[in-house]
């Protein structure tokens, strides 16, 4: 290291501008995306991500880094980092509260110090001190104040309203975007969005036509709507299709074969742990219905749940 001190950033940050995107990880969220890109571009002004959980705030920001990456943001945030810090990984490593206050000081001057920087803080809430511990949020006001900072932060409704709308001084410095629970056409679009980046991620591919892919990303879409849901089980569209759509590509994989099939989305629904067990049984029959032709020509076994 030639005596040089590694960065606190590079520790715990991760720059999500410099990742690489199979797709556009915020499908149908270009308006939040856009309210984000016009409060960053006023002065001594940040953003805040207020929404339930599931819903994708974080894929926002992706998607604004993203879009910072294909060159597709006003010119004036063109060249911009996008560093997504891990504060409560940050508070869980330190052995004092002394220590723990000594790593923040020191992150929020180096952040001060880099050039076309834009801070994210998932779970926000975390930075506001809540029981005489260290209060991160105190340490960034300043460096906020003078446009010294830029930052996007995200939390839950409830957390936002417990704790960050206590600390006045600190919710001035943003302003908030309402991220609302998608529609489930748009859940639809986002699920056959995302298929590239699973097929990627997980080796596994869908060859089905593409109607036949979108018949079972609707049927996901339909069989977890907001009565069916296990209730606050904290997640929602689309994270809460995603998850089954995921799983039903770990099947495969898990099976050692390279295509999904009918028999792995069967499997993955189920064992989905997000609806109550009488809708299940409910949707596990209108599953056979609806596949039915696809599960004989697949000679499916019904039989076969795990």
């Amino acid at each position: 290291m030639n005596g040089e001190t590694l960065s606190l950033i590079d520790i715990y940050g991760e720059d999500l501008t410099a990742k690489e995107y199979i797709t556009d990880p915020a499908i149908a969220r270009d308006e939040e995306i856009k309210a984000c890109i016009l409060i960053l571009l006023t002065p001594e002004k940040s953003a805040l991500l207020v929404g339930k959980a599931g819903i994708g705030k974080t894929a926002i920001v992706e998607g604004l880094a993203y879009r910072i990456q294909k060159g597709m943001v006003p010119d004036a945030l063109k060249g911009w980092s996008v560093i997504k810090m891990n504060v409560a990984s940050l508070l869980g490593t330190a052995t004092n509260e002394k220590d723990t206050q000594s790593k923040l000081d020191v992150i929020v001057r180096e952040i001060a110090k880099r050039e076309k920087t834009i801070l994210f803080i998932d779970e926000t809430h975390l930075l506001i001190n809540k029981s005489g511990g260290v209060d991160f949020a105190n340490l960034l006001k300043p460096s906020l104040d003078r446009g010294l900072i830029k930052m996007i932060g995200a939390t839950t409704s409830e957390e936002y309203e417990t704790y960050i709308l206590r600390d006045r001084a600190f919710l001035r410095r943003f302003q908030k975007v309402e991220v609302l629970e998608a529609d489930k056409p748009t859940v639809v679009r986002i699920l056959m969005g995302t298929i590239p980046k699973l097929e990627k991620q997980i080796g596994v591919k869908i060859n089905y036509q593409p109607f036949q892919i979108e018949k079972f990303m609707k049927f996901i879409v339909e069989m977890t709507d907001e009565y069916k849901r296990i209730y606050e089980i904290s997640s929602r569209y689309p994270d809460i299709c995603l998850t089954i759509v995921s799983n039903a590509f770990t099947y495969a994989l898990y099976d050692n074969e390279k295509v999904v099939k009918t028999k792995h989305f069967y499997k993955a629904i189920c064992n989905a742990k997000s609806i109550y067990d009488d809708v299940k049984i409910k949707e596990i029959e209108r599953f056979k219905e609806t596949f039915s032709d696809l599960i004989v020509a697949e000679n499916v076994n019904l039989n076969d749940k795990d």
